[in-house]
């Protein structure tokens, strides 16, 4: 079996080269040619010899992602790429324009398990989990396509990073790695739905990655409406997780919470809210609802939306409405991804 050289850090690669009779050196310079230069075949190696680049074609997997659809918003210019993985599956990311730099928001999974009722990215379950040269991919191809660098990376597209924690830690290594794009921890976002292990994990190293919670809801109650995750791991517990994250890295946490009209968007439901992270140093997002053909939920109105921010404000909690990107291209995640499939399937 081929080995996947773009998923291995740079002292494994240099033990891998040296197994295959190759000087220490070479290896920095394969790192930095997919890494750092962002090729997509060894052939545009110019400082590599024919016969290593023939061994490397025989020994290594090269991963590289198939562009198969970009759509580029006419209200915005964010733009949605659907790549195709090498197995056939396919999966998406999004680059947003800010004015603080070029951000990507990348998917960890093939599909996603943890059945959000608001999400595409779960409507047809969990597929397969993706590598670390998966996830890297997607940056590298969208980087090389606008020709611009890439300064922030949220995972937050499909897939639960911490249903991959494995796979998602050495991708974090890697983006993160001098030799490479070198994209500083701290502009790096992992957003989860509140796997406790997996936020565990992270604390543990000691991260300066930025924790975004999928919150949602104010309580156990409605939020198990909204995320079958919360019949496993309740809020306060998760919460209690997050609150140590902070203790130990000293990072900010950030609560996504989805505005759905009816359903978790009342005033009695901000001032739960605002009870429950009383006193914690976080950043709450407000983010009216992406409505998809599949469920029934829509988003809150304006009026509603600016009394509900208004309401945490009061109790000091520092909180901004996330402005809508990309709507008029499936902007939602896992929507481009759903389309593409009841057309090809």
């Amino acid at each position: 079996m081929k080995e996947d050289i773009k998923s291995m850090t740079l002292p494994e690669l240099t033990t891998w080269m040296s197994a295959l009779g190759e000087k220490g050196f070479r290896a920095k310079q394969l790192y930095n040619w997919m890494h750092k230069n962002l090729v997509s075949s060894f052939d545009e190696m110019t400082n590599l010899s024919g016969a290593l680049k023939s061994k490397l074609k025989e020994q290594a997997d090269f991963v590289v992602l198939t562009p198969v659809d970009v759509r580029i918003s006419s209200i915005d210019g964010t733009r949605k790429y659907l790549f195709r993985l090498q197995d056939g599956n396919v999966i998406e990311s999004v680059l947003m324009r800010y004015r603080f730099g070029n951000s990507v928001c990348i998917s960890t999974q093939v599909g996603c398990r943890m059945g959000c009722r608001f999400c595409a990215s779960t409507l047809d379950g969990l597929v397969r989990s993706l590598r670390p040269s998966e996830m890297l991919e997607q940056i590298y191809r969208i980087q090389k396509d606008i020709g611009e660098r890439i300064s922030n990376v949220v995972l937050m597209g499909s897939g639960e990073p911490f249903d991959n924690t494995e796979n998602v830690f050495r991708f974090l290594d890697l983006i993160s790695c001098e030799e490479g794009l070198n994209i500083s921890q701290r502009n790096l976002t992992i957003s989860t739905c509140g796997l406790i292990p997996g936020i565990e994990q992270l604390t543990a190293r000691h991260s300066q990655v930025t924790l975004a919670l999928s919150l949602h809801a104010p309580n156990d109650t409605v939020r198990k409406e909204l995320m079958p995750i919360a019949n496993k791991y309740h809020i306060q517990d998760v919460l209690a997780a997050c609150k140590k994250y902070f203790e130990v890295t000293g990072r900010r946490v950030t609560f996504e919470y989805s505005l759905v009209a009816g359903v978790n968007d009342n005033e009695d439901e901000a001032r739960q809210l605002a009870a429950l992270l009383n006193g914690f140093p976080c950043h709450v997002n407000l983010i009216p609802v992406n409505p998809i053909k599949e469920r029934n939920y829509v988003q809150s109105g304006q009026v509603q939306i600016e009394k509900f921010k208004k309401l945490l404000e009061k109790s000091a909690i520092h909180v901004t409405i996330r402005r809508e990107m990309g709507r008029d291209i499936d902007g939602a995640c896992g929507q481009l991804r759903k389309s593409y499939l009841e057309q090809h399937t």
